[in-house]
């Protein structure tokens, strides 16, 4: 099912499968190796394509070029053309294939073309809007993130079993996502829980940790997280526990049973991180 996706519909003469929307960001943008900033603009492009996260892209001048290698690996693109790729080193640290651009991007991404980017999800390289570290991905100017408490009954199903079951949720309102509801520690029954080592990031909300079920030979793993120490603009969902809407037997809001609306859809946890 094809899912409405607000942050596409700003071209109105848009009617493909695929864009690309590039606008010079407010935000001071800085890539840091060490302890050496090697971009650093007031002038990044924002760049998003449909199916993929948001990249900054820098101006050439904008970049410390001295610490730039040239690689001789190549990608073609379909949408922005050949990505010619560079290595970065700074002091003992060398990142291969790190840096790219698109210098001869097909029309619709002319406005690409000489600008310069960095790889994200390394531990080497480091971004900063202005003097907050992001992670994991820049963050989306047409995202809006609401922690509402309600009074919602939340019921969860998984392996046939009640892992959950709650009236004060706090409710995760997301632009063009299914909302997502975080319930107390005390509304779930961990008997049915083992920790997981997994944990990941998200530059909106912050580190996340996860539990699997377990049970009578039932299986499912990650599929309930915590942000124990969110970031501040999602404080309201400290300490709590979310379930994949998607992944368990059903979610019950207030005796229905959840589904995905037309509206909405589902995070990218499930594709691959593309730049």
């Amino acid at each position: 099912m094809a899912h409405y996706d607000p942050q596409w519909n700003l071209n109105d003469e848009f009617d493909g499968d695929w864009q690309l929307r590039a606008e010079v960001s407010p935000k001071w943008i800085r890539v840091k190796i060490g302890e050496t900033f090697v971009a650093d603009s007031r002038r990044v492009l924002i760049v998003t394509e449909t199916g993929k996260l948001p990249v900054y892209y820098f101006p050439k001048d904008d970049v410390r070029t001295e610490f730039l290698q040239e690689s001789t690996h190549r990608r073609e693109d379909l949408h922005k053309g050949e990505a010619v790729y560079w290595n970065i080193g700074v002091d003992d640290t060398l990142v291969e294939n790190a840096v790219w651009s698109h210098p001869n991007p097909p029309v619709p991404s002319a406005i690409i073309a000489g600008y310069i980017t960095f790889i994200w999800k390394n531990n080497d390289i480091r971004w900063f809007e202005e003097e907050e570290e992001v992670i994991n991905h820049a963050r989306d100017p047409y995202s809006r993130l609401d922690a509402i408490p309600s009074s919602r009954h939340i019921k969860v199903i998984v392996g046939g079993k009640v892992v959950a079951d709650s009236q004060e949720p706090v409710i995760l309102f997301e632009t063009g996502l299914t909302p997502r509801f975080y319930l107390p520690k005390e509304d779930i029954n961990f008997d049915y829980l083992v920790p997981s080592d997994t944990v990941t990031t998200c530059p909106y909300k912050g580190s996340a940790t996860y539990h699997s079920f377990n049970s009578d030979g039932v299986i499912a793993d990650n599929v309930v997280w915590s942000y124990q120490e969110p970031l501040p603009e999602v404080h309201e969902i400290a300490g709590r526990y979310s379930f994949y809407n998607e992944e368990v037997d059903a979610i019950y809001i207030d005796g229905e049973k959840w589904s995905l609306q037309e509206q909405d859809r589902l995070p990218y946890k499930s594709i691959a991180h593309k730049q």
